[in-house]
Parts: structure tokens; sequence; C-alpha cells
């Protein structure tokens, strides 16, 4: 019970955003009968005849809980370093007897391709199927992960690329399960304290880099900030997530704000925002916004600029996009917001190789999209990690009851050089194509290979209770660097046309 066991005394220290020239590292190092206290982080190169260099230094408070986030930079590309922590006097603390490792990405300016892993899955609680006191840090998930990490472990694919990070899709914390805590700052702390001080978890975010989303738990179930960060009990629940969670993340697109991107290589990632800027429920769903406008517009920016620079877009949504789930997920997912989804699904359709990553609903789903003369867009539902799963009730459709004609290219032309097109058969307008609702440890591993230009590869599997359960590879669309991108040629107007087209009405974009 995390009334009981507070985990003041945690101590413990990650990396979070990982870039070609340096990193984010969060420290909590808590001192008794003090209110604040100053380290200094040292690094290098991880080579022993390599000599410590003064790094950052970290003040903690605690009126921040001990915590806090400092970045490295002046680092090379592809490289890899090590870090622990020492006084400001440059003595090294006992608390972390052993240095810590971390991978600096690759240089995207090289051009070459890149090939690498990572994970991506949402919805922790410890101890969780219960095991008694005794398993009370225990985070089965975690150590299943842990398990397949590891170099030696027979359920990994061999030969395989090094696992670079991982997506965590939120719900990191149940706030309000099995009962609501209370909405002040410790209540909250306490809960991200528990998970940290897991053995299980601490097996992980030692060797891993974690980049995170925040969902509804990490407030209250089914939340809807509506734009107001004064809400209760956005406010504390934001505090205690920006501790631990937020800041270690990339720098988002405005200060103060949870949704950013970055890329690995010449893959682009978009992690949304899916809570701060929703409407309430209304009666007219055609009126409601998830994004609001300000990150509706980054991610429309942001889709245009790597439609012609990266290969692979894969844009993170703590929600499913899908309409397909039933019960709350008709008003808590995409489902609630059809004029947005619409509007930014005609955009993903004019570009290639766009992929959506959700969780939420603690089952997994691969669905995808289809579209009269766009190109097809996949979604990947991925949870829990360590949750339970509805073993009886099934929510989800297998198809949509709209259909799309799609249309394909001939190779000829009729006498006036016009290009035809041939319509297919009508096919639903969203497909799941596997579904997997069993297991209450699930995650999706992503390999990604561009190294062949002409013959990108997205491999997929996805795990369930450790095992793997599930392959699926996909050949993508080799980029074409264009001019202008795809957005920009959907409507003679641009984004901004496009925008109007859809019925977003932004205030101030341009």
């Amino acid at each position: 019970m995390p009334f009981l066991d507070g985990a003041e005394d945690l101590v413990f220290m990650r990396v979070g955003a990982i870039y070609p020239d340096g990193a984010k590292i969060v420290v909590r190092h808590p001192v008794k009968n003090e209110t604040e206290h100053v380290l200094q982080l040292l690094w290098r190169e991880a080579r022993p005849e390599k000599a410590w260099e003064r790094g950052p230094t970290l003040n903690l408070t605690e009126s921040r809980d001990w915590v806090g986030t400092v970045q490295l930079g002046g680092l090379w590309p592809s490289t890899e370093y090590e870090y622990t922590l020492a006084t400001d006097e440059g003595n090294h603390i006992r608390d972390f007897p052993k240095p810590l490792r971390f991978k600096t990405f690759p240089d995207p300016r090289l051009g070459r391709g890149s090939q690498f892993r990572f994970i991506a899955s949402s919805c922790i609680t410890p101890n969780f199927p219960y095991g008694g006191p005794t398993e009370r840090k225990t985070i089965h998930g975690f150590d299943l992960m842990s398990e397949y990490l590891d170099p030696h472990s027979t359920k990994d694919v061999s030969p395989a690329p090094p696992m670079e990070f991982i997506l965590f899709l939120g719900d990191f914390i149940y706030a309000d399960v099995p009962i609501y805590w209370g909405n002040a700052k410790e209540a909250y702390r306490r809960l991200y304290r528990r998970n940290y001080q897991s053995p299980s978890f601490r097996k992980v975010y030692e060797k891993y880099p974690i980049v995170h989303a925040y969902d509804d738990h990490e407030i209250i179930n089914n939340f809807s900030g509506e734009g107001n960060s004064s809400l209760q009990p956005y406010e504390n629940a934001e505090h205690a997530f920006n501790l631990y969670n937020g800041e270690p993340n990339y720098s988002p697109f405005s200060p103060g704000h949870h949704y950013y991107n970055f890329s690995y290589g010449d893959t682009a990632f978009f992690i949304m925002d899916t809570r701060r800027y929703r409407s309430a429920p209304v009666d007219d769903l055609s009126t409601r916004t998830m994004l609001g406008d300000d990150q509706l517009y980054a991610l429309y920016d942001w889709l245009s600029k790597v439609n012609t620079t990266s290969t692979f877009k894969f844009i993170v949504s703590s929600v499913p996009l899908t309409s397909l789930w039933g019960h709350d997920a008709a008003t808590d997912s995409w489902a609630g917001f059809p004029t947005e989804k619409s509007a930014l699904l005609s955009a993903f359709h004019s570009v290639p190789n766009v992929f959506v990553i959700s969780g939420d609903r603690h089952e997994f789903a691969a669905i995808e999209f289809n579209s009269a003369h766009g190109h097809t867009v996949h979604e990947f539902s991925t949870s829990p990690l360590n949750m339970f799963y509805i073993p009886f009730i099934r929510t989800l459709k297998q198809q949509s009851d709209q259909t799309v004609e799609v249309y394909n290219q001939t190779l000829n032309t009729d006498a006036e050089n016009t290009t035809i097109f041939e319509a297919a058969p009508p096919v639903p307008l969203e497909r799941v194509f596997k579904y997997i609702p069993t297991g209450n440890h699930k995650w999706s591993t992503f390999e990604i290979d561009t190294r062949e230009a002409d013959k990108p590869m997205l491999r997929l599997s996805v795990l369930v209770d450790g095992d793997v359960a599930y392959n699926w590879t996909y050949v993508g669309k080799p980029l074409k660097v264009k001019t202008a991108s795809a957005l920009g040629l959907f409507t003679s107007g641009g984004i901004e046309e496009l925008v109007r087209k859809f019925g977003m009405n932004p205030r101030k974009w341009f």
C-alpha cells in the first residue's frame, strides 16, 4: 500500500532523453535533517583509461522531493559514456558504487541509414497480480523485460541490433486505483517513489533510457484538462510527473508543456499530450479537441518537415487512435474526437510510413487505417506492462462499418496519356489485423532498419507474459526528398488551408 510504504529514502539515477551530442540524467538523493544539498555529476567516455570530467551540478531540495535533472552536452555521437555522482568537493557517493552507462544516438547528418530497436508499453502497478506483502516492490513485467533484454537470453531475436530506448505511453502510476489517495503533491510523489524503488524497475531503468507520455491515471480516471493548467487535480499531479518523468524527457515544443519530438537517425517521433488540452465530454462530439490549437499546429508542422527527412514516422498517443474499442473508449479515446481525428488521419494518409503507437486498453491490437488514394496508416496499441486484463469481456470490433474504395494506379495510360486509377472492392476504413486481449504483461518491440535506402524495414514483435506472441514485418516506402512536403501539396493554400479545411479553426497559428 503506498500510504504505508512512502519510499522516502529512495535513491536513484537514470538517463532520459538521449541526443547525438548529449543526454539528460535525473537523480534523486535525499538527505535527512536538511532542506537542500548540492551534488556533482561526473562523466567520462566508457574506457578505464579516461579521466572523470566534472559535469553539471544538481541543486536538490526537499521542496522538489530531492529530485533534479541535468543535461550533459558536447558529447560524441554513437559513443558509450558512463556517469556517477560525487559531492561538491569531488568525493564519490557511496550510494552509487558502480557508474551507470548510456550510448549517444548516431549523427543523423551522416545519411547512412540506421538499425536499432525500441520498446513501447504502458500501464503498471507494483505487486500485480497480488503476491503478498513480501512482493510489494515487485513489478513482474519489468522482471520479464529484463530477462528478455539479457544478452544471453534465448527469448530475444538473434542476431538483433541493440535496444536503444523505451517509450512508456502512460499510466505509469495509478493515482486512483484501488482508491484515490487525494490530490496533494505528496500523494502523487509517493506513488512515483514506490515504482522507482522497485528492484524490478531498477534493473531496466539503470540500463536503458526511458522517455514518457502521461495519461489519465497519473492524474485521475478519464481526466480532461480543458487547457486549464490550474484545474485540479492536474496541478499537483503534473508537479510529480514533471519531477520524475517529465523533465528527463526531450525538451517540449513550448516550455512548461509535455508534447515533444525527437529522432533516432532517420526515424522521427512525436509524443502527444492527450490530457491537458482535451475538451470535457459533451453531447456534440464533433466540437471536441484532444490536442488544442498549439499542439495540433506543432504536430502538423512536424509532420510536414519529417515527410522529406525521416523514413519512418511514429506518433505516440497515450489513448488509441482507432474507434473500434467500445465502452468508455467511445468518449475517452480518439473515437470521442471525430472531427479532429478525421483531420489528423487525412494528413497522416498523405505521408508514407506513418505509424501510431498507443496504450491504455490493457490489450494488444494492430489496426490499419485505409484511404482511397493515400498511404495506409498502422496503429499498434500495447498494454498493460503490469496490470490486469479483462478475461471475458471484449469491446474491440474487428472492423468498422464504414468502408472506402482503394484506388490502385495502373501502369497504362489512355490515349490522352492520362493516368488511370482502378478501384478495388471496398475495404473497411479501420480494420484489426491482430488482436491479443489476454496477458497481464505485454510490450511491443520495434526494430527499424533503413540501411538499404530502397527497402526500409520495420519488424514488430509482441511479447505476452515474457514470450513472443506475434511477429510482423513491413517493407516501407523509400524516402524521396522533395522540394515541398506532401502536406504542403495537399491543398493549394498549404498547411493553413489544410487545417481549416477540416474545421479546426486555429486561433493565431500563422
